[in-house]
This record gives structure tokens, C-alpha cells and sequence, in this order.
């Protein structure tokens, strides 16, 4: 198996490999099987970006940019295991992690036999690659997710989001979208609730605390995933836009912004990697501070994590 890693990552979630340019499929949904609930988004006009210093300018998260984005309808919370499962069960859909037979999971979770002489990618070694790590079972044979229904679901592929949203009759968030609904209504913040990561020494988000990447002291309760609403949800009512998991969006990559205004942008038509939002329980201030609202990053459409997921949009 090709275990190759096209982009190097210090953002906690290795390539599967892939590399071709190729057009992003059509999403014309099917049907509205998607019950989640979603919060109404008036749109409007927001600064978008950083030009942080805790930022990294290479991923592109500046220049600040004006930009205007219509009304939308968005998930309050990442799909979960349990609404991933009904999909799968009524259409019948192999994920690509299940068709590949393997996926990336944390070494920190698996036991010494798998993770012995597992595959790592270059520049992310707390990596393995695992045989039978799935949805179904996030941390490889043996695993299970009968006590997570409401975790979000994960080795999630961007190519798996768009069949689950095509099934459901929505789609994923432009970054533009994504970054204004993370907001919350603050402007100009780095987090959704502010600028201080523990107000009052209150954990908001889930990422990783300790010395990265072999002590979690898991002071915000949680080593892995959270259920979906863990944690105060932002001004729009959203939850774990920061942490828990990475978050597709429907952009191909590009670190090209300028700072004149945009009304709904999508991003460019082709690339051969997909854009990520809101970093994961792995992100640590020590080397991946990618858990701020502005933070971004990418993987090719195929890859697929132990802590990537998704999360839908529908036009109001």
C-alpha cells in the first residue's frame, strides 16, 4: 500500500498521497435526508484572515480581506457517528479508508503490537498507518464506535463528505463561509469566544495540553474526540469549531489572497488538495496552533485521518 505523503504536516493530518490536479465532482443533492439541526446564518460582511503573529503566513491566512457571504443554513455541530451510520446503511457507501484498507491514526491510542513497525509519514512520526482503521473503527481492529454516537465521525475523506452530502441534500462550507459561521459575530478575534485560549482558566475547546506528542494530561476532559456539543457553543450557536476535529470545506487550496473585497468566494477551480478548518484534539500551541478561527490548512480529496470529519451547509 502507497503510504506516501505529497504535503509535509505539521498540522495533524498526513496525505494519503494523491497529487493530480483533478475538477471537484458536482453537487446536485439528491434528496433532504440531512435532520441535523442547523443554525439560520444572516450572511453579511466580515474581515476575514490574520495577520497574527502567532499566525503562519505560509498557510495564507492573510492578508485581512473584506468579504461578503450570503445568508446560509450550517450544522451546529460536526455529523456524527450515528447520522454517518444511517447514511451508510441506506445507500450502501465504502468509505476510501475501507476501500484503501487502511488509514492514519495516533500512535498515543494504539497498542504496542500495531504500532510496531507501522508505516509513519516523514515530518509526523505521532502518525501510524493502520490496517482496518475505519469510521467503524477509529483506532484500527478491535476498535469500535458503539460508545460514540454522538463523537464525530472520522477518516472521513473530502471524496466521502461530498457523497454523504449529495445523499443528504446539502454541501460543505466555502472557507469563506466556514470562517464567518466560526466567528460567531466577533470580528477580528482568534478564537470564536475571544482573544484568551482559557478564559478564566475555562477550557473552551478541545485540543491537546501537555507536552506534544507523548503526555495529554487531557485537563479539557478529553484525550480523542468530544461528543459533538462539548464545550459553550460560539455566538451563532455553533459547537467545536475550534478543536475536537478538522473540518472539510468545499475550497480547492490556495495561499493567493489579496486584500480587495470579495462577495462568496470559492476558492480556485482545480488543485490537488482541499482545504481544512479548526485544527483537532492533536493541536498543541508548541508546533500547531492551527485552532484559531483564522488557521487553515489542506489534504488531498482521498485522505483520510482519526481526526477529520465534516460538517454540512444548505442555501437559506
Amino acid at each position: 500500500m502507497d503510504r506516501t505523503q505529497s504535503r509535509p504536516t505539521s498540522c495533524c493530518a498526513p496525505s494519503r498521497g494523491g497529487g493530480a490536479a483533478v475538477t471537484a465532482p458536482g453537487a446536485t443533492p439528491r434528496t433532504g435526508r440531512h435532520d441535523a439541526d442547523m443554525a439560520l446564518l444572516p450572511g453579511g460582511t466580515f474581515l476575514m484572515g490574520t495577520e497574527d503573529a502567532e499566525g503562519f503566513p505560509a498557510d495564507g491566512e492573510g492578508p485581512v480581506r473584506e468579504v461578503t457571504v450570503a445568508p446560509f443554513r450550517i450544522d451546529v455541530h460536526a455529523v456524527t457517528n450515528e447520522r454517518f451510520a444511517r447514511f451508510v446503511r441506506e445507500t450502501g457507501h465504502t468509505t476510501e479508508a475501507e476501500r484503501f484498507g487502511w488509514s492514519y491514526v495516533f500512535a498515543g491510542f494504539l497498542p504496542a503490537a500495531l504500532r510496531r513497525g507501522a508505516p509513519r509519514p516523514e515530518g509526523a512520526p505521532w502518525w501510524c498507518g493502520v490496517e482496518g482503521a475505519s469510521w467503524r473503527a477509529p483506532e484500527g481492529p478491535g476498535s469500535e464506535v458503539g460508545e460514540r454516537a454522538d463523537h464525530p465521525v472520522v477518516h472521513i475523506s473530502w471524496n466521502d463528505a461530498v457523497a454523504y452530502c449529495r445523499w443528504a441534500g446539502v454541501r460543505l462550507p466555502t472557507e469563506a463561509e466556514w470562517e464567518y459561521a466560526a466567528r460567531g459575530g466577533l470580528e477580528r478575534r482568534r478564537y470564536p469566544w475571544g482573544d484568551e485560549l482559557t478564559p478564566g482558566g475555562e477550557h473552551r475547546c478541545n485540543i491537546w495540553q501537555g507536552r506534544f506528542p507523548v503526555k495529554n494530561t487531557a485537563e479539557d476532559g478529553y484525550r480523542g474526540t468530544a461528543p459533538v456539543d462539548a464545550f459553550e457553543p460560539n455566538g451563532f450557536g455553533l459547537y467545536n469549531v475550534s478543536g475536537n476535529v478538522w473540518e472539510w470545506c468545499a475550497d480547492w487550496w490556495s495561499t493567493d489572497h489579496t486584500d480587495r473585497p470579495r462577495t462568496d468566494p470559492r476558492g480556485p477551480a482545480t488543485g490537488t488538495a482541499k482545504v481544512m478548518r479548526g485544527g483537532s484534539y492533536l493541536c498543541h500551541h508548541s508546533y500547531c496552533n492551527r485552532y484559531r478561527v483564522a488557521a487553515r490548512t489542506c489534504n488531498t480529496p482521498d485522505s483520510s485521518t482519526g481526526n477529520l470529519g465534516f460538517r454540512c451547509v444548505r442555501d437559506a
